[in-house]
């Protein structure tokens, strides 16, 4: 039993005969009858009677009338929100930023950008870590995800949207405030604060200090780099942050910023998750459309890049 063959019994069911159904459905007489024939057989019983000037129900087609035009209904309702979702105004996106940075700015002026083009559209953000929204893309509960790079996991397909430099900081009464660079052996005397362990910045960091061969002091661990700005401000410690995060705090003399010898390989990376070979919908090509224009002055998407590692 299919959508044809449903949708030729009630047209013959409305019409009376044959020919009419057929005309309806735009098919021949004969393949209307061959249509009839199928879902009869299917069904196990008789579905109309003919007479010479029309066709009458059974009791059977009678009881099957209801339901197939119930059928009919939720099927061209489905296909009418199928359409809708393609044409672009309405839809679901469900959008996850490992940066706080990001939460509050640029994503907002994004997010309204988003509206404009999808008026009717479904739209939520959630914060994490990167590692946490990565397992919340595979598990199908978010749709993308602003998270810092690499992404180690298999089945998850990233973009390079903007790098910066990692930079320490420390309040400006520090007794190094006047230096512009410093080095691991420096740093790893302070009283650290940095991000927690399993975001991808803390394990270039550690790596960082671990290829310089010296155990670093760290005295806290912070989920978001707010927080570590805050305590730094305070005077509690020397933190490590993306240089971008801390221009406001710089400009206005509440942190000064040091440049930190060898760690040009740890640059801080933002991406783009979303599953690898995943669908695409029309809300979700137009924020990434919206993203690179952003980040990188694009106003045509490149080809998807897969992440340049992957573990099992």
């Amino acid at each position: 039993m299919d959508i044809r063959q449903l949708r030729a019994f009630v047209a013959i069911a409305e019409t009376g005969t044959f020919t009419a159904g057929a005309d309806r459905v735009h098919v021949t007489q004969a393949a209307i009858s061959m249509q009839i024939k199928q879902l009869e057989r299917e069904a196990g019983v008789r579905l109309f009677l003919r007479t010479p000037r029309r066709v009458l129900l059974t009791e059977a087609g009678e009881r099957l009338l209801e339901r197939a035009r119930r059928i009919l209904r939720e099927h061209d309702a489905a296909l009418a929100e199928m359409k809708e979702l393609a044409g672009a105004e309405s839809g679901r996106l469900r959008i996850g930023t490992a940066s706080a940075m990001i939460a509050s700015d640029p994503l907002p002026q994004l997010l309204q950008e988003l509206r404009a083009r999808h008026p009717r559209a479904e739209v939520t953000v959630e914060s994490g870590t990167s590692a946490e929204l990565v397992r919340q893309i595979l598990a199908g509960e978010l749709d993308i995800a602003f998270v810092s790079l690499p992404v180690e996991a298999r089945g998850i397909e990233t973009e390079l949207l903007s790098r910066d430099e990692l930079v320490a900081i420390a309040h400006p009464e520090h007794p190094l405030a006047a230096r512009r660079v410093v080095d691991a052996e420096t740093l790893a005397q302070e009283r650290l604060i940095l991000g927690e362990r399993g975001g991808n910045t803390r394990r270039l960091i550690d790596q960082f200090f671990t290829q310089a061969g010296v155990r670093p002091h760290v005295t806290m661990e912070l989920s978001r780099t707010a927080a570590i700005k805050r305590m730094v401000e305070e005077g509690m410690g020397v933190g490590i942050v993306p240089s971008q995060s801390v221009r406001e705090e710089v400009a206005e003399g509440r942190l000064v910023a040091w440049w930190i010898k060898g760690a040009e390989r740890i640059n801080w990376e933002l991406g783009l998750a979303r599953l690898r070979d995943g669908y695409d919908s029309p809300i979700c090509k137009t924020f990434i459309r919206l993203c690179r224009r952003h980040f990188k002055g694009e106003d045509q998407p490149r080809a998807k890049t897969a992440s340049r590692r992957t573990r099992a």
